[in-house]
């Protein structure tokens, strides 16, 4: 099966700075696709470079088979939702959804009927007469995903499309944007720095820093199996234990990633540790405790018992939680 998107030791330099470098990558077709990092490790320039906006210093893309290189943003059969909504905001929202299909010289009845429908899609039928500034930030973002989607991108491009909004507003757009794109069966491709939203949207995630992939994978695979320590303590909450430590706690000299809703508080077996603080979550609590020379938390379920700062404890894990990664990581 052709991919949707290939790099090919695809590099992007500005001066001196690698914004991305030397990489290489296929995206499935009809896959959500994550590529997650924080600011600066080459994931929007990723996206850049796919939408055209920005052209390779070195490499190779393709696009369902077909090269990009030197093809100008508007011949390219994808479209971007950017965080700011860019709408215009002298015009309504019929025509702001509609507006790519003017450029392309679509008459206004059949771009009306067309942005009906992609506003029926996104959940916002009859709002066609409002202008932008009379819209919610949900809304705008709705609006936004209309007018990508109304010229039917074979991939769609997300450059942190929810960064804006409030926290339970944005839980409930990633499920909306996850059932959008299953029904819609193409391929989206997803840029933010928040791993949370990553690990509940994305088939697969790329998780980069400084212009480059550390790994790819499943959210499952990225979560319990990081390859690096970047990784592991990028993705999640993770302990992250030098080899020195791993072979303290009976291990071997490697480093070791262990979550902490793995560790298991109790009064016989396993190791020693003294209670350092605990901090309420809500649905958890955060338990630190000063153990085998170093700093390791705990996440407790809600209701369960918390032992006060300074009390002794003994802590243990299953075998299988210890994920090892090796003596260089």
């Amino acid at each position: 099966m052709t991919p949707a998107v290939t790099f090919s030791q695809v590099s992007r330099h500005f001066g001196s700075v690698r914004a991305v470098d030397a990489l290489d990558l296929d995206i499935a077709p009809g896959e959500f696709f994550a590529m997650l990092g924080p600011s600066g490790s080459g994931k929007t320039t990723c996206l850049r470079l796919i939408a055209g906006f920005e052209q390779p210093t070195a490499g190779h893309i393709e696009i369902f088979g077909e090269t990009a290189d030197g093809v100008p943003p508007y011949r390219r059969n994808v479209n971007t939702v950017f965080q700011d909504y860019a709408l215009f905001p002298h015009l309504n929202v019929l025509d702001n959804v509609g507006y790519g299909q003017m450029i392309r010289g679509i008459g206004r009845a059949e771009r009306a009927r067309d942005a009906e429908a992609a506003l029926e899609m996104v959940k916002l039928p009859g709002y066609g007469a409002r202008k932008p500034g009379q819209l919610s930030g949900g809304q705008r973002q709705r609006v936004a995903l209309a007018r990508a989607l109304i010229n039917k991108p074979k991939v769609l491009l997300l450059d942190e499309p929810l960064g804006a909004l409030d926290l339970k507003l944005r839980e409930q757009m990633q499920e909306e944007l996850k059932a959008l794109q299953r029904s819609l069966g193409i391929t989206f491709v997803f840029v933010t720095h928040d791993q949370g939203e990553a690990l509940s949207m994305a088939d697969r995630i790329a998780v980069f820093n400084e212009g480059r992939i550390m790994q790819t994978g499943t959210p499952e695979e990225i979560y319990r199996r990081p390859k690096s320590r970047f990784v592991a303590d990028f993705v999640g909450s993770s302990n992250v234990l030098s080899p020195e430590t791993t072979q303290r706690l009976g291990g071997p000299a490697e480093w070791a990633s262990l979550r902490p809703e793995d560790i298991r508080l109790g009064s016989g077996g396993g190791h020693e540790a003294r209670v350092t603080g605990a901090s309420f979550l809500g649905s958890a609590t955060r338990v630190t405790l000063n153990a085998a020379g170093g700093k390791l938390t705990v996440l407790l379920p809600a209701g369960s018992s918390v032992p006060e700062p300074g009390a002794g404890v003994r802590f243990s894990w299953e075998p299988s939680a210890l994920h090892l990664m090796g003596p260089v990581a």
